[in-house]
This record gives C-alpha cells, sequence and structure tokens, in this order.
C-alpha cells in the first residue's frame, strides 16, 4: 500500500471513529437535557422563511456593534473616498482633494442634510470616537513614512530659506486673519469673549498649514525626494511648529490664565527636539549600523521602531 494510500485510509478511519463517539455523546447529552432546552428546540425555525428572519436578526445585530459600525464606517469611507479620488483625477487634480472632498460628502453637510436617516445609521454620535481614534492612528503611520522619505541633509542645507518660507507664509494669513476678526467680532464672537482672544484664534485658524494634505499632494507627485517637494515639506513642518506654538499661547490668553502652561509647551517641544536629535538619533545611527540590510532585520527592531514612534506621538 502506498504512503498516499495509507494517509487516505488513516483519515476516513479517524472521521468514522470520532464521529461515531460524537453521535453517542449526542444520544447520552439529549436525554440529560432540561424541558426549557426542549422547548427552545421545538421553536426552532421550521422553513426557510422563518430561517432568513433569524439569520436576518443575527447579521443586523453584528452590525449594530462597535466593532460592526466601524469595519462598515471604513468600507463605506474606502469606496466613497476612492471614487471621488478617482473622478477628481480625471479632471487633473490631486486625489487627495477628492477624498476631502468625499469627507464633507459623507458628513452632516452634505450626507446627514439629505438622508439623516442613513447618516445615522452609518455615523451614529456613539461611534464616532472610534473613528477619530482610528484616523488619527492612520495620521501618525502616515507622517511617520513621509518623514522616513524626507532628506534631512536637504533641510539642513536650505534651513535659512525654509524658516523665511514658513514664517513669512504664517505671519501674512495671521495678520489678515486678525484684521478680519476685527470687522466681524461684533457679528460672531461669543458675548464675554475678549477681542485679543478671538483675534489671535482667528489669526492662528487662517495661518495653520494643512501639512498631511500637502504632504499626500507631494508622495502623489512623486516631489517628496526632490529639491521643491523637500522645500516644500520642511517650509509646511517649520510653520507648523511656529502655528501650533502660537496655538499654545492662544488658549492661554482664552483661558485667561497664566501663560506658564504656553510656556511649558514651547519648553518641552524644544526639550524633546533636542533630545530626539542629541540622544535618538545617535541611537538610531548605531542599529542603522547593525541592521543595515533587509536580512538582519527583525521583529525586535520593528516593535522598537513602532515604540518610539507611539511615544513620539
Amino acid at each position: 500500500m502506498s504512503k498516499g494510500t495509507k494517509s487516505i485510509a488513516f483519515y476516513l478511519m479517524m472521521i468514522l471513529v470520532f464521529g461515531s463517539l460524537m453521535y453517542f455523546i449526542v444520544k447520552e447529552g439529549e436525554s440529560r437535557q432540561v424541558d426549557t432546552a426542549i422547548q427552545s428546540m421545538q421553536n426552532a425555525p421550521r422553513d426557510m422563511g422563518e430561517g432568513f428572519f433569524v439569520f436576518w436578526d443575527s447579521v443586523t445585530h453584528h452590525i449594530q456593534s462597535s466593532i460592526g459600525i466601524l469595519l462598515l464606517q471604513i468600507i463605506t469611507i474606502l469606496i466613497v473616498c476612492r471614487l471621488f479620488g478617482w473622478m477628481f483625477q480625471k479632471i487633473g487634480q490631486p486625489t487627495v482633494i477628492g477624498e476631502i472632498v468625499a469627507g464633507v460628502v459623507l458628513g452632516p453637510s452634505v450626507l446627514g442634510h439629505l438622508l439623516p436617516g442613513v447618516s445615522a445609521f452609518l455615523f451614529p454620535l456613539d461611534s464616532l470616537g472610534n473613528i477619530t481614534l482610528l484616523s488619527q492612528f492612520g495620521l501618525i503611520l502616515f507622517m511617520f513614512a513621509i518623514g522616513m522619505e524626507l532628506d534631512i541633509g536637504e533641510v539642513r542645507k536650505k534651513l535659512k530659506e525654509t524658516i523665511l518660507i514658513s514664517h513669512t507664509s504664517t505671519i501674512v494669513p495671521f495678520f489678515f486673519g486678525m484684521l478680519t476678526a476685527y470687522y466681524v467680532y461684533e457679528s460672531y464672537a461669543h458675548k464675554g469673549t475678549p477681542f485679543i482672544s478671538f483675534a489671535l484664534f482667528i489669526g492662528i485658524a487662517m495661518s495653520i498649514t494643512a501639512f498631511p494634505v500637502l504632504a499626500r499632494i507631494i508622495q502623489e507627485k512623486g516631489l517628496t525626494k526632490t529639491h521643491l517637494g523637500t522645500i516644500s515639506l520642511a517650509s509646511a513642518a517649520n510653520g507648523d511648529i511656529t502655528a501650533w506654538c502660537l496655538l499654545a499661547v492662544v488658549i492661554a490668553i482664552a483661558q485667561a490664565g497664566s501663560m506658564l502652561s504656553a510656556v511649558y509647551n514651547i519648553l518641552f517641544s524644544i526639550l524633546y527636539i533636542l533630545f530626539m536629535f542629541f540622544a535618538v538619533r545617535p541611537f538610531l545611527r548605531m542599529i542603522g549600523h547593525i541592521y543595515h540590510n533587509k536580512e538582519v532585520i527583525d521583529k525586535a527592531l520593528v516593535a522598537l521602531m513602532f515604540l518610539l514612534l507611539i511615544v513620539s506621538s
């Protein structure tokens, strides 16, 4: 008898022996079941129609669970974003612009206004926290990928230019934001809000760059490692750092508290940058010399990278 035939015979014997034993277990177990279990079996669906309703109730229950709603939201967002991204790509626009429009369409402005029932089913209020956390984690991974492709040497060479570009692109819209606040203060400011808080907030809102959107456009156009892409990303990063530090000052002023909270935010941001450059960077350079090719990269290194990424985030 060949080896293949022996395997088939052994397989059939196992099915026969253990199938028979399970049959006897079921028979013995049925003699011990209580009346409620018997009644439950008698009430079980008897035809295909009743069975379908039981199946549909089960599907609905799973969809309405937290993980079911989250998966349904992800599926919907991916399909709509790809559709709008494809449409905008066909008219010569970056895909990310179509994805932004898709977000507006799926939001309360369009879907919530035209089909409130569908919007309430797809995006119930108690589920928005989960999708927000997932989106933030996706943003963390995306910005990490962009950072890996950024040429730091080129950024260092053009540091003066990027600072000039970033601060110019921050202060000009900041000024016009404050100027706009001067004219709309009486109409839009909440009663009791100091003008300086309102004006600073409008100014900072107008001057913060949509850095992830810019990064997506540069990545999509294949400009990440070019001179233009590097200068654009570095300028936007410098502008964002400045703007977020200013936002900390604005929040401290708006809360009518001391400036210590803003000072601490800026101070610890500077300490974090110094620590990353003078402590973590030499350590990672040493790790890079050890794991210099794909063959020696292991799970421990990947775990270390993700740990540093999450701690930094």
